[in-house]
């Protein structure tokens, strides 16, 4: 008699309980639910690659714009990034006074309903500078012919002539 007593006991126990244990059990499946944070990584690897084709890209322009310049030649140019791509996230300013002004500075988020995440806002996405050039030309021997060659990529790119060589080739 005490297993079917015991076995009513829990009947209307869970009678009692079934919406609390159906919350509970709601909850659970929740949070073993996948949050989609794999994909983040991806997105900054599909950044990285954007910003390098657009480096290749601009390359294979001067190197075209580049090979038109009276002796050069057949030219080749290998641009080096500074850096890669960055973010600039949107911030939230408070300030207190207790005595003396205090200011609180943090990054403004948003809250992924579904999947319980939090990303920064994103203002801006500001694209890497360039940190040197390198110009290989056949006709850089020649004085004007290496002048012209750095003036057209300090105009193209912003770097100084400092930070672009230009040699001769083959």
């Amino acid at each position: 008699m005490k297993g079917k007593e015991w076995a009513e006991r829990l009947a209307k126990a869970l009678e009692k309980y079934k919406y609390v244990l159906l919350v509970a059990a709601v909850g659970v499946v929740l949070l073993l639910w996948p949050t989609g944070d794999g994909g983040g990584t991806k997105e900054t690897a599909e950044v990285l690659q954007t910003g390098l084709f657009e480096t290749g890209e601009l390359e294979k322009k001067l190197e075209k714009a580049l090979s038109q310049v009276e002796g050069a030649g057949e030219v080749t140019v290998v641009l080096t990034l500074e850096g890669g791509p960055r973010q600039v996230v949107a911030r939230d300013t408070s300030s207190k006074w207790s005595g003396e002004e205090t200011q609180e500075e943090s990054t403004v988020v948003l809250a992924d309903q579904g999947s319980g995440s939090e990303r920064a806002v994103e203002l801006q996405q500001l694209s890497p500078g360039y940190r040197g050039a390198l110009v290989v030309s056949p006709g850089a021997g020649q004085p004007q012919v290496r002048l012209a060659l750095t003036q057209a990529v300090s105009a193209l790119t912003g770097l100084g002539a400092d930070r672009i060589s230009v040699c001769k080739g083959g």
